[in-house]
């Protein structure tokens, strides 16, 4: 690996917000290619940080840092990568359901999915069953992932599955929830794919869901 993207990888880490920027432009300049850039800087720092997150080496400040790092080098590499076509690992409809405004953990799930490589739809807090079913026949995606952080907006997360059942397109998504109320038997008795406990858990899940 180049000395530039190891650079990244160390100022990502570090949530150096310009000095991931800077690299990134720096890397283009050396002629390396977006995607490789994408790979082998962004996301790969951001596994590493994923990696110490779940070993509790890392806490949710630091890691909205790194991600906010990353995101820095992704806008330069956006428009590029668009250019050339590149494909995502997949699509992913995310959002904090209806009757819930906590964002916090749903953002840190965002930001580590992008960061692995998966394109994300957020569709913010306090989304409506319909919304998610409108969002599925707009956006085509993979997979929709649910947060709830309150037990009384939970069966939002049922009512949801309900609704794209009756739209006829639950067999054309996977669905996966977290929040901290939430529990996997949980997600079985409503009928969803998965669940994960944490952001870091959910990139393993989500990799694992759409394998």
């Amino acid at each position: 690996m180049s000395n530039i993207l190891e650079r990244m990888q160390k100022d990502l880490y570090a949530g150096k917000v310009a000095e991931v920027e800077a690299a990134t432009r720096q890397a283009l300049d050396q002629g390396l290619g977006a995607q490789e850039i994408l790979n082998k800087g962004l996301i790969g720092g951001m596994e590493v940080v994923g990696r110490d997150f779940k070993a509790g080496d890392l806490f949710i400040p630091e890691v909205l840092m790194c991600a906010k790092a990353m995101h820095s080098g992704l806008e330069v590499l956006r428009p590029l990568l668009a250019e050339a076509g590149a494909a995502s690992m997949g699509k992913i409809v995310i959002g904090t359901v209806a009757g819930d405004l906590h964002d916090i953990g749903k953002n840190l799930v965002s930001m580590m999915l992008q960061g692995a490589g998966f394109e994300i739809i957020d569709l913010g807090a306090d989304v409506k069953p319909e919304r998610f079913v409108q969002a599925v026949r707009d956006e085509s995606p993979d997979m929709i992932g649910m947060s709830a952080m309150l037990t009384t907006t939970m069966p939002s997360m049922k009512s949801t599955i309900t609704a794209l059942k009756e739209a006829g397109i639950r067999d054309k998504v996977k669905v996966i929830i977290g929040g901290a109320p939430v529990t996997s038997k949980f997600a079985q008795d409503i009928g969803a794919d998965s669940y994960a406990p944490d952001a870091g858990a959910a990139v393993d899940t989500v990799r694992t869901l759409l394998a």
